[in-house]
């Protein structure tokens, strides 16, 4: 991966954080991983226990944000979830999966939190 994009992936993970946090979220953890891989933020949305995956682009020539997030990605994360709620003792916890997509044009940075984007099968 190249350092541009890892330098654009950190500083979408730095405008989620705040951005969940504008929202009421209380982050619990951020680039938590397991051996199945990462979730970049883990928070509390009242009484649920967000898992969110941050998808950022310059541009929507390959897609908006959130449609990069894969059915294997879901997978992974899913998995890197079940490993969180078990280490942490929570699965009696309530808990989703949110996206938060950001575009980050040369003019502005569009910010949008998909609650409950995916579900497991």
């Amino acid at each position: 991966m190249s350092k541009e994009r890892i330098r654009l992936g950190k500083c979408g993970e730095e405008v989620a954080a705040d951005f969940l946090k504008e929202q009421g979220y209380k982050i619990l953890a951020r680039n938590y991983k397991s051996h199945f891989g990462e979730i970049d933020i883990i928070a509390w949305d009242k009484d649920t226990l967000c898992f969110v995956e941050v998808k950022t682009r310059r541009s929507q020539r390959f897609g908006t944000p959130q449609e990069a997030v894969t059915v294997s990605k879901q997978r992974q994360i899913a998995r890197s979830a079940l490993s969180f709620l078990k280490e942490k003792a929570l699965l009696n916890k309530k808990a989703r999966f949110d996206v938060v997509s950001i575009l980050s044009l040369k003019d502005e940075t569009k910010r949008e939190l998909i609650k409950d984007a995916f579900e497991l099968e």
